[in-house]
């Protein structure tokens, strides 16, 4: 068994081929009518997507009469993940940054959402352990509380609000007094995806920070600056009580092994963590940035970078102007006011013949 949540539990079962499968089975003794709407839409859905491969492929599907009257079993069989994408960050936690591994990821998870987006659906939940590596590739998972957009609409509406909230939407979060509709549309998954995306770079989503209550009234608040760090610091785990119970000490910082964030990756964050789901990024675009195929962003020509008395010298230039500077002192005739004056002729020289 590889998991329980509720009434359902996972199970790994290997196949006469070898192959590894993930069985989920929910008792239906067990469920209310909501969850196993749930279940139902989540085989809908995966049915619907079958053939795209950045979402888990779902084998089969049955309800299992149970004896003596009872409701039985639903039984799903999948593609089995190796591990989960929320285990992968926290193993990547303590190493430095490494951009590779992070566009790698989050170029699968944009072609996974994307999938659905085509497909007019939102999933409404995504997080790092919805993304599960099969063969090494990340499929998205778990589609219990995703739901199709209308054909005459971009959002659906919803009356409870679900999602987890780490990597809730602002739009995504109801009122005080809880009569608003929720409308969340494909924006809203962008808003997640930019917060996974910050957790990949940084080790921690944008508002972890926070108590569960802060970040409710945090994330839809226009004043509450999202901070966005010039450089990664990777962090120490912190150990856990012996008792079962949460840290016993905040995560270490490990400062020598920190570095820089590009400038353009820190863009592709600010255009999914957008309050206004209009002012998003949309997944096409994202995949468009530049950094995803570890492309430098263009710099500006050197000259653009020097000041009035500044040039560029080669280390040709370099090597006689020492050259003279040393002949000069080994013949005890240095004068600083002259070299001075020598050095700057060669500069205005170097610049009237560079481009």
């Amino acid at each position: 068994m590889i998991g329980k949540g509720g009434s359902s539990r996972v199970f790994r079962v290997l196949n006469h081929a070898n192959e590894l499968f993930a069985i989920k089975r929910v008792s239906l003794d067990k469920t209310d009518a909501e969850t196993m709407s749930g279940y139902m839409n989540e085989i809908a859905l995966l049915k619907r997507l079958e053939g795209n491969s950045r979402i888990i492929r779902l084998i089969d599907s049955e309800v299992k009469p149970g004896p003596g009257g009872s409701k039985g079993h639903l039984l799903l069989v999948m593609e089995c993940g190796e591990i989960d994408l929320a285990r992968l960050l926290q193993e990547q936690m303590k190493e430095p940054v490494n951009m590779v591994w992070v566009a790698y990821y989050w170029q699968q998870m944009l072609q996974a959402v994307h999938v659905i987006h085509e497909e007019k659906i939102v999933h409404s939940d995504l997080k790092p352990a919805n993304f599960v590596l099969v063969r090494g590739q990340l499929k998205l998972i778990d589609f219990g509380i995703a739901n199709a957009i209308a054909n005459d609409t971009t959002n659906i509406q919803r009356d409870h609000q679900i999602g987890t909230v780490n990597y809730m939407s602002p739009e995504a979060i109801e009122l005080p007094d809880g009569m608003r509709r929720l409308k969340v549309g494909r924006p809203s998954d962008v808003w997640s995806l930019g917060c996974i995306l910050y957790q990949m770079v940084y080790g921690y989503p944008p508002f972890q920070h926070l108590s569960v209550y802060q970040k409710m009234k945090a994330i839809p608040d226009l004043t509450h600056i999202i901070d966005f760090p010039d450089y990664a610091t990777p962090m120490m785990p912190a150990p856990r009580s012996s008792t079962g119970g949460g840290p016993v000490e905040p995560p270490k910082k490990l400062d020598h092994l920190k570095q820089r964030v590009r400038k353009d990756v820190i863009m592709s964050m600010k255009s999914c963590l957008c309050r206004g789901p209009k002012e998003r990024a949309t997944i096409p675009e994202l995949l468009s940035h530049s950094w995803l195929g570890f492309t430098e962003p263009a710099a500006p020509p050197a000259k653009e970078l020097l000041k009035e008395n500044e040039a560029i010298i080669n280390p040709y230039y370099m090597h006689q102007l020492l050259e003279y500077g040393i002949k000069l002192a080994s013949e005890g005739s240095l004068d600083a006011q002259a070299l001075l004056k020598d050095a700057e002729r060669l500069v205005q020289e170097l610049k009237s013949i560079q481009p």
